[in-house]
């Protein structure tokens, strides 16, 4: 090996034909003689490119290729990247690819590396001199980057990577870097070229080229390979562009990945299986692509297993009772949820720091069943009461949540006094929520939601009016509200208005609702024609929709929950229809649409009223105390089934009064707001002689009625 650093004379020949001169050697800047160097870095400064290429191949015994990708690469150290761009650019690679091309075979041959001693075949160019003008391609793509020209640059880089992929079809052995450079330089040539195509803005060769990578083994390190995978994986996800694998990269025919998407998650689970087993270190982000990544397609259950499966320390016990609450509630496992937040909050967390985020999660969870609204408060005081004051924004969103759960709590309570207490503090949570943040739509949307149920028509109108300013009147469940108070007030026309404004910017479910309280509205104006009119163009809308889902059933699990939802309306429709033919005494239209409804869905506790209610109007009293009791006994709290059981019980004389008033004062405990209830009690009352009684009631059903909206509003 030639090395200055002996201090030895160096012997000046003229550069021989072949391409070998030192590069058959070990180069380094740094052998140059302490005796030389400071000559060296002088005659740099001042001699021009050609004066420095000449000196270097006098002083070394380098051909012109050699001396020009030695100095090309001084003057990239320096930063200096137009000079060693001029000096690239004097070497001609393409006449040299071949014999790189043949030098790099030639070594693969032999499984044993050669000794650096071991003499080169004749015409066959050296590994050091292969590495050595690998390097210049290398460092001249890396100069093109810094001056801004990324697609040149790319396509330099692309070069090295056809010359080892022509001399290595099937990969790169191991052990073919132990004396040369040419493994260190492919490698680094590997994971520039991605980055050089995306500063182009050419994704779709970005990703060409990570999959390039992927495809054969080029011994690339455990974490380095992973490291391709992930920024495959992340260049898939929010890349924006659709990537699908060419047929020669889809080995497993219709098992391989369909999508940018789906190829990207398999790449994540590939790196969370080597993570588990240890053959590469955690990666965060790795877990936030795939979360991501398993979020977009629903998959949380499966997201959970992997949070489940992250090694002791990566994560603390509150941190992944939070992730996994998160991963359950999304998936749609509320119970189990609220059950891993209740840890968190539970004695074995009391001596840790509280974990805000936990308390706001199981609070919201809760705020959405009210089966569980006792908890929820429970939650939203934690947060409250906490010692150090948190921001304005976690204080306002505890207090909606509160104001929610207290809401739910009034509407299960069974004592009246208790209930009242409840709303009071319902109210006043919420509006402590509003005032730090009254352009919080969702407070003011329950501040209007409450305030209907409670009758507060006035104060439930502006807030419903705020509520759609701050949507820029984008909510559709803002525009229902508004109808829905405006029909309290009994305004009908004025809410019917609302909801056709609201069709206007509706999307396709959203529509689908729309219509049918439009429906609604025209039968509460008395206008049944209207009303059955728009049911039936409600309905064809609902059968051209299923007929184009029936025509994509690629698409089925996209369009599943709006399936079910749009089953469970089409049910609704087929039950409000057959309410509208039995008050206008269409008995056969009735019993068709009833037979629809039961076809649909056959223990609906509405669709066996339904029926009751058609045998009550023709007078079979008994058929319709049997229907009632069906529905009953699917759902023994559906207060319209308990109300027109006492209606029935009434008629059938007065020893079935005592009975029928114990019905109406049970529908009362669970809807105190119901006034059929109220009226039925003051017909009770009435024909018992407690007139004074029977007026109380009588005003009571007047003033609910006058203030009740045309649909239910929980």
């Amino acid at each position: 090996m030639l090395c200055a650093c002996s201090g030895e004379q160096f012997k000046f020949e003229e550069a021989p034909q072949s391409p070998e001169s030192l590069a058959t050697r070990d180069f380094s800047a740094s052998c140059l003689s302490s005796r030389t160097a400071g000559d060296w870095d002088s005659k740099l400064e001042d001699i021009q490119v050609d004066e420095a290429e000449s000196t270097l191949k006098e002083a070394l015994s380098l051909n012109y290729e050699e001396a020009r990708a030695l100095l090309g690469r001084l003057e990239y150290q320096r930063g200096n990247f137009d000079a060693a761009l001029q000096v690239f650019q004097g070497i001609d690679i393409r006449s040299l690819a071949p014999k790189m091309i043949k030098a790099i075979a030639e070594k693969t041959r032999h499984r044993k590396p050669r000794a650096r001693g071991d003499i080169v075949p004749p015409g066959v160019m050296s590994m050091h001199s292969v590495s050595l003008l690998l390097e210049a391609i290398l460092l001249k793509s890396k100069s093109l980057k810094e001056l801004g020209h990324c697609r040149e640059a790319a396509k330099e880089c692309r070069i090295i990577l056809d010359i080892v992929e022509s001399a290595l079809p099937n990969g790169m052995p191991e052990g073919i870097g132990e004396d040369c450079k040419l493994e260190e330089m492919f490698h680094n040539a590997l994971e520039l070229l991605p980055i050089l195509w995306i500063k182009a803005g050419l994704l779709d060769e970005a990703i060409i080229a990570y999959r390039w990578t992927l495809v054969k083994p080029w011994n690339l390190g455990p974490q380095r390979l992973a490291g391709v995978q992930k920024d495959l994986a992340s260049i898939l996800l929010f890349g924006a562009v659709e990537a699908k694998l060419p047929p020669r990269l889809q080995p497993w025919g219709q098992g391989s990945p369909s999508s940018s998407i789906e190829e990207a998650i398999l790449l994540l689970l590939v790196l969370m299986n080597k993570v588990a087993c240890g053959e590469i270190k955690w990666d965060e982000e790795i877990m936030d692509h795939l979360t991501y990544a398993l979020s977009i397609i629903g998959q949380f259950e499966l997201l959970a297993e992997h949070v489940e499966q992250a090694l002791p320390g990566v994560y603390n016990r509150a941190d992944r009772w939070y992730f996994l609450a998160l991963c359950y509630s999304a998936a749609g496992q509320k119970q189990a949820a609220l059950n891993l937040l209740k840890k968190v909050s539970g004695f074995s967390e009391s001596k840790h720091k509280p974990h805000i985020s936990s308390y706001l999660l199981g609070a919201k969870l809760c705020s959405e069943d009210s089966k569980h609204a006792q908890v929820g408060i429970n939650f939203a005081r934690k947060m409250i009461n906490l010692d150090n004051h948190q921001s304005q924004h976690f204080m306002s969103e505890a207090h909606k949540f509160l104001g929610v759960c207290y809401g739910n709590a009034a509407r299960i309570c069974l004592s009246d006094s208790e209930r009242i207490l409840l709303q009071k503090e319902c109210l006043n949570s919420l509006s402590l929520a509003a005032l730090n943040k009254r352009e919080d739509p969702e407070v003011m949307y329950n501040l209007a939601l409450e305030n209907t149920l409670q009758r507060n028509l006035d104060a439930a109108f502006n807030s419903a009016i705020m509520y759609s300013e701050t949507m820029a009147d984008n909510s559709m469940e803002g525009w229902k509200l508004l109808s829905l108070i405006v029909s309290s007030q009994q305004r009908f026309r004025d809410a019917e208005i609302v909801v056709e404004l609201a069709l206007d910017e509706a999307g396709r479910m959203d529509k689908f609702e729309l219509l049918r309280l439009k429906a609604v509205l025209q039968i509460a104006q008395e206008q049944p024609k209207l009303a059955i009119e728009t049911y039936r163009i409600l309905l064809s809308l609902i059968q051209a929709q299923r007929d184009l889902q029936a025509r994509n059933p690629d698409h089925a699990h996209i369009f599943e929950s709006e399936a079910i939802a749009e089953r469970n309306l089409e049910l609704a429709v087929w039950q409000d229809l057959a309410a509208i033919y039995t008050k206008l005494g269409s008995w056969s239209d009735a019993k068709i649409c009833m037979d629809k409804a039961k076809l649909m869905d056959f223990p609906s506790p509405r669709s066996w009223h339904t029926t009751g209610v058609f045998f009550e109007a023709q007078s079979l009293y008994k058929e319709a105390l049997v229907s009632f009791s069906v529905s009953l006994s699917i759902e023994p709290d559906y207060v319209p089934s308990i109300v027109s059981t006492a209606e029935v019980l009434m008629k059938l004389g007065n020893q079935s009064f005592p009975i029928a008033r114990s019905f109406l004062m049970n529908a009362l405990r669970l809807d105190p707001t119901n006034h059929q209830a109220w009226f039925n009690l003051g017909l009770i009352s009435k024909m018992e002689g407690s007139l004074q009684q029977a007026a109380d009631f009588f005003q009571a059903a007047y003033e609910l009625k006058l203030s009740a909206p045309v649909q239910s509003l929980v």
